[in-house]
């Protein structure tokens, strides 16, 4: 099977197919290329946060890019939910970090308020003691001293976003290949991209956004796509009434009731199994949070592989030597979903409006 498009996408999860439906709402023809069930899958398994909260902390940029997301995302998730028929259950009305220590707690005010100035002051948050707190989460435990209270963070449903992404995108016009292994990528007038089982894809563009496929496939195109796993394990409770106003780095309550607890930040290779040392010591922070969780059932848990570069922070870097392939990779795919969808696009057509990324270029790697 042939397939030609303006632009071929290769990976299907949330970052693959934000960039997908933004470059599709602006007339282009896209087919996305998605792995097997085996492929990893961050968009599967990760905690659903849309955060700007300490994202940025060696590089202002970084947090101004997850600023803009986050300022977008309630229009994006409107018109992704009124086209697509899913509830993002998406809520911006602030996040915590918790603190167990008054030392901890005051090291970070400190790191915040540095990058605020850098941020010209548009970096709003609040230090709330544990009274304070108390008054905003009347089930937070006594070992928590206090929390910073981000007001630009919040939260979403991350499959119903990546249910709702796939749909609208074959709405769209969008052809979306389940299933394949890209196992070559040529360049000659335009791309040409192979796959196991015979399937071509001619585009005048490429997006390599496949997350830790990117390690493989990267350096063939020319990127040094310097990507590395870390695994993350969380914990889900049964549906319970509600009783957390916010999210935090610890648990948030989902939209249906259960609770999700997270998450661990272990390096470990490729290993994505599960382990009772990384779930208990999720469920004893939890519990120290949130002692009425120590009654909740629990009814499920999972590990996922985070895509991580060598600083963190997201590359966005055309290829040397294939003008046209680009690699777009990062670790918050849900965060800066609005974004790739709505700003993202602009960077890759070159046009007026394209956000400047030079930042987050793989020249910064260059003595790594």
């Amino acid at each position: 099977m042939n397939m030609e498009a303006d632009y071929a996408i290769i990976g299907g999860g949330v970052v693959g197919l934000s960039v997908a439906w933004g470059l599709l709402k602006r007339g282009l023809k896209v087919a996305v290329i998605d792995g097997g069930d085996g492929s990893f899958r961050a968009s599967r398994g990760n905690f659903g946060l849309v955060w700007v909260q300490s994202k940025g902390i060696n590089q202002p940029e970084y947090a101004r890019w997850s600023q803009r997301s986050v300022a977008e995302w309630q229009a994006f998730a409107q018109e992704l939910e009124e086209s697509s028929g899913y509830n993002l259950a998406l809520e911006q009305r602030g996040g915590y970090d918790f603190h167990f220590s008054n030392e901890t707690l005051a090291a970070t005010v400190e790191k915040y308020l540095r990058l605020k100035a850098k941020l010209d002051g548009n970096y709003p948050f609040e230090v709330l003691c544990h009274n304070e707190l108390r008054k905003e989460e009347p089930e937070i435990g006594p070992q928590v001293v206090g929390a910073i209270l981000h007001h630009q963070d919040g939260h979403a449903n991350p499959l119903k976003l990546l249910k709702a992404l796939a749909g609208d995108v074959r709405r769209l016009g969008g052809h979306i290949l389940n299933g394949m292994t890209v196992c070559s990528v040529s360049l000659n007038g335009q791309f040409s991209i192979a796959c196991e089982d015979g399937t071509v894809i001619e585009a005048g563009k490429t997006v390599l956004a496949a997350g830790l496929g990117a390690a493989v496939l990267g350096p063939k195109m020319g990127f040094k796509a310097p990507v590395r796993p870390q695994r993350g394990q969380v914990l889900i409770t049964e549906k319970l009434p509600r009783f957390m106003n916010r999210p935090s780095l610890i648990a948030r309550q989902v939209d249906e009731g259960g609770v999700q607890i997270g998450a661990t930040n272990e390096e470990v290779g490729y290993d994505d199994q599960v382990t009772v040392e990384g779930l208990a010591g999720l469920a004893k922070t939890a519990l120290a949070a949130y002692p009425v969780l120590g009654k909740a059932q629990l009814v499920r848990s999972w590990a996922a592989l985070r895509i991580l570069s060598p600083d963190g922070y997201p590359i966005y870097q055309q290829s040397p030597v294939m003008p046209g392939a680009y690699l777009v990779t990062c670790h918050s795919g849900i965060t800066l979903a609005a974004a790739h969808a709505r700003f993202l696009p602009e960077w890759l057509e070159g046009t007026s409006k394209a956000p400047d990324l030079e930042v987050f270029g793989e020249d910064r790697f260059a003595h790594a």
